[in-house]
């Protein structure tokens, strides 16, 4: 699994050397490894012999985020929500304490902030990660805070449970800003977070509050079972 999060981490596939450096590994021992997961199905080489993952991973996150509750049913709302404001709308979760980008729907505008489903953010500067950290569970800041990656002040934290949304810091992408709300399940418990991503030029934050506010109520209702 360890050679999965490696391969993710590449955008055109490794080659065996690559793999072996970047998991501290012999080469022999990687070989194994990729070996067992090429007949296993999760991972191709492509025609230079680099080991890339295959699109078995894909059906295998389509059905996660659907056992999440996160699946076909969010994406009309991240859609409705990007023609609404013309801005990039994306869903994240907290995978391995770090927020990670799961879905994703772009505007049109050419100049818009890139970033692709799997990315990961800072918990500490970015919208989505600040909303995680602030409505997350005891426990789980308790794992958070034991683990050492750094999080939103005490400060910032208050205030985005206060008012139901964060923005991003600004400093981790510059020019590039973002807002992000809760989602909740069933259990008062936020799972994700719905997130607007914009030229620092174009952003306007009475403009995007509340569009942005709706769509995470509406997905709020359908993780707990309201129509």
């Amino acid at each position: 699994m360890a050679v999965l999060d490696v391969l993710a981490s590449s955008a055109r596939g490794m080659k065996l050397p690559e793999v072996a450096t970047a998991m501290q590994l012999s080469r022999p021992t990687a070989y194994q490894r990729l070996l067992t997961l090429l007949e296993a199905g999760w991972v191709e080489q492509d025609p230079e012999m680099r080991y890339r993952l295959s699109m078995h991973a894909c059906r295998i996150a389509a059905a996660a985020l659907e056992q999440a509750d996160l699946g076909t049913r969010v994406q009309p709302v991240l859609e409705m929500l990007v023609h609404r404001v013309k801005e990039t709308a994306s869903l994240a979760v907290l995978d391995r304490g770090l927020p990670c980008i799961v879905s994703r729907v772009e505007s049109a505008s050419v100049l818009r902030a890139e970033q692709k489903i799997g990315t990961t953010m800072s918990l500490e500067g970015s919208a989505s990660g600040r909303i995680l950290a602030a409505f997350a569970d005891e426990l789980t800041l308790s794992r958070l805070r034991e683990s050492g990656v750094p999080l939103p002040s005490e400060e910032l934290l208050s205030e985005a449970r206060a008012d139901g949304y964060a923005m991003s810091s600004g400093y981790t992408h510059s020019g590039v800003i973002a807002i992000a709300a809760p989602i909740f399940d069933l259990h008062g418990k936020c799972t994700s977070t719905i997130s607007l991503v914009m030229p620092e030029m174009r952003f306007d934050l009475e403009t995007f509050r509340e569009p942005l506010l709706e769509a995470a109520r509406t997905i709020t209702r359908m993780q707990q079972g309201e129509r």
